[in-house]
């Protein structure tokens, strides 16, 4: 752990040197960025001091950073809308050069106290990505932040029990190798089974209370007013591809129908798989229900002439996300910066 921390501090302090920047400015000059649809995905902006109860894995950048991030997008990329995206899938008009899709999953609040002001003052759009079950849900949380309560809550005992085995918590690295290897498992396991599991752990430290975490419906009426774009998370951010295609589909569906209740307007036919896992059987069954869009976590940019419209790649923007890396990152073509 300590070899791979000093790594990364190397090749941050290396991206960001001035021989990098100036590398960046001579493949910008090179990069059409013509007919590429880049897709960023953020999910909080925020600092991990502020809300100690939720998992800091989900914090995307800093305040601070992403007033940086957001300035950037605005000197140099054609920033569009979901529905400038959806126009461009339909064939209404053409893609722009440097074409950047901004969305945020999961509907945190951080997202109108820190992300929303900075992109209003930039005029740039942005797309929200709403869980519908949870707003104004308190006694509500996502599986993530809840194992992070959990974890942490283990910490004095040295150790957990879990599906794992017993694992250790007594350090931070201890308590976060044990957050890496339970949040890996609970993706891979049936959905209702994972969340099983993960109540059995709560039972065994009773872990304390989050406060209410996610916009609710109030603040996300008023951020529509405003000009975002709320599109469906699902219902419950369950991975699609563990649970079974009618569940998967009221999930979908629902989500739609809670937003549109809720709003007052139609809601887009667009999706963003949770956590970015889907199926061939969910694909079809959104393809079937009219679906125009959906957005995966696979890595990359899409091209226009031959996107895969409902298996769409994004580009998570994680903590170590600086401009450079940003400008890296929105290169036309791949140079291996993650």
């Amino acid at each position: 752990m300590a070899a791979r921390a000093t790594a990364q501090r190397l090749a941050s302090t290396a991206i960001d040197s001035g021989p990098f920047a100036r590398t960046l400015d001579a493949l910008e000059r090179l990069d059409a960025g013509g007919e590429c649809l880049t897709v960023l995905t953020y999910h909080r902006v925020d600092t991990p001091e502020r809300r100690p109860d939720l998992d800091p894995a989900l914090i995307s950048t800093t305040p601070a950073e992403f007033e940086r991030h957001v300035a950037y997008l605005a000197r140099t990329r054609n920033v569009l809308s979901l529905d400038d995206l959806l126009a461009i899938r339909h064939g209404r008009r053409p893609a722009p050069r440097h074409a950047v899709l901004v969305t945020f999953d999961d509907a945190y609040a951080d997202f109108a106290a820190h992300a929303w002001p900075a992109l209003r003052r930039h005029d740039l759009p942005a797309t929200l990505f709403v869980p519908t079950a949870y707003p104004d849900r308190p006694e509500r949380a996502f599986w993530w932040d809840r194992l992070h309560r959990v974890v942490v809550a283990a910490g004095d005992a040295g150790t957990l029990p879990s599906p794992l085995g017993p694992l250790a918590t007594a350090t931070v690295a201890e308590r976060r190798e044990t957050m890496r290897a339970l949040r890996a498992w609970v993706v891979r396991r049936p959905h209702r089974q994972a969340l099983a599991a993960l109540a059995a752990m709560e039972g065994g430290v009773a872990p304390p209370a989050a406060a209410e975490s996610v916009l609710g419906w109030d603040d996300l009426r008023a951020l529509a007013a405003e000009g975002v774009t709320l599109a469906p998370h699902t219902r419950t951010h369950p991975c699609l591809d563990q649970v079974p295609l009618a569940e998967a589909r009221a999930e979908i569906v629902g989500a739609r129908a809670d937003l549109e209740r809720e709003t007052g307007v139609p809601s887009p036919r667009v999706l963003a798989f949770p956590g970015g896992r889907t199926s061939d059987a969910v694909v079809r069954m959104l393809a079937a229900e009219g679906f125009e869009a959906a957005f995966t976590t696979v890595r990359g940019t899409n091209r226009v002439r031959d996107a895969r419209w409902l298996r769409l790649k994004r580009i998570n923007v994680g903590r170590r996300t600086s401009v450079p890396v940003l400008r890296a990152q929105l290169l036309s073509f791949e140079i291996g910066i993650t």
